[in-house]
């Protein structure tokens, strides 16, 4: 089962901040397309510019085939100052 994390905005838009999905969500994209099937809102929020996903707490680009035990964090854009 992947523990699911949202940060920032994007959980506010979702309503939740951890979720654990079944393991069948066997990548990056597939959790994406997973959580937007389910909230249309969410799966605008985390495909926005500047989202980050970060796996087992290791910033990732692209897509990327997970374990059953991987955390994955979706991150919204930084700003810094």
């Amino acid at each position: 089962m992947a523990r699911v994390l949202l940060f920032g905005r994007l959980s506010d838009v979702a309503g939740w901040r951890e979720r654990t999905l079944d393991a069948g969500a066997g990548s990056i994209a597939a959790i994406r397309a997973l959580l937007a099937a389910e909230d249309a809102d969410l799966g605008e929020a985390l495909v926005a510019p500047g989202v980050q996903v970060a796996v087992d707490q290791a910033i990732v680009r692209g897509d990327l085939v997970l374990s059953a035990a991987s955390e994955v964090a979706f991150l919204p854009p930084m700003s810094g100052g």
